[in-house]
């Protein structure tokens, strides 16, 4: 069904209060059969956080529904980030490139505005500035927290609330108009205040390296020191 835009299984409309219209043909897709590969007992006591990993076992078949194949009450819809960001994109940008983070541009990411592969994020072109920006805030927040060892002790939802959480700090801090952009988006991945306050540390730590790298630069002038300037004294 290359018309479909928004698809869910049969129980997770009726739980969003839709109904799948009768005879409406599923669409067959594959999903992921995921199990849990339990570690020895001296190994899992090295390290609590890794005790069970989850590994891809395989594959079956499941039918999902398009939204235009369902009848009920409106689905909620997700505000955007507005505003100007300036020259942050530019700054931020040009801090992921010392990074040694590539940022590419492509013009179908297959729904996602932007996506992050560990040393590399791809924002999907067309957005609007302020949307633009968001989205890489959100991504090089990934790069930052969840590309390394860091990843296995986190769940989607924790990895999601988190580089959400940046972006809504980074976005206030410039002068955007979130509203409730990332209000609703934490949401979606049933995020919540209690997950915010345990990842507080870390969201604080990664929104001020970035905001540090949106400095702009200082002018000479700016750091030359006066004629008249007197060496601070030290106590002996």
């Amino acid at each position: 069904m290359p018309t479909a835009t928004r698809v869910a299984g049969f129980w997770t409309w009726k739980n969003m209060g839709r109904s799948v219209n009768a005879g409406a043909k599923g669409i067959r897709i594959l999903a992921p059969i995921v199990g849990v590969r339990r570690k020895k007992d001296k190994e899992a006591e090295k390290d609590i956080t890794k005790q069970n990993e989850r590994v891809l076992l395989g594959f079956r078949n499941a039918y999902v529904f398009d939204v235009s194949q369902t009848n009920g009450v409106d689905l909620p819809t997700m505000h955007e980030v507005r505003g100007e960001p300036g020259e942050n994109i530019e700054r931020l940008a040009a801090f992921l490139k010392e990074q040694g983070i590539q940022l590419v541009y492509r013009d179908d990411l297959q729904g996602a505005l932007g996506k992050s592969y560990g040393g590399r994020i791809a924002i999907l072109s067309g957005q609007a500035k302020a949307e633009e920006f968001s989205t890489l805030v959100h991504e090089t927040a990934h790069e930052m927290m969840h590309k390394a060892e860091r990843r296995t002790a986190t769940t989607k939802t924790i990895r999601e609330t988190e580089a959400e959480a940046v972006a809504f700090v980074i976005g206030k801090a410039i002068g955007l108009i979130t509203g409730t952009a990332s209000a609703d988006y934490i949401q979606l991945y049933q995020g919540n205040a209690s997950l915010l306050a345990e990842s507080l540390e870390v969201i604080q730590q990664t929104a001020n390296v970035i905001l540090a790298a949106l400095e702009p630069p200082m002018k000479a002038e700016d750091s030359a020191p006066t004629t008249d300037a007197q060496p601070e004294e030290v106590a002996a």
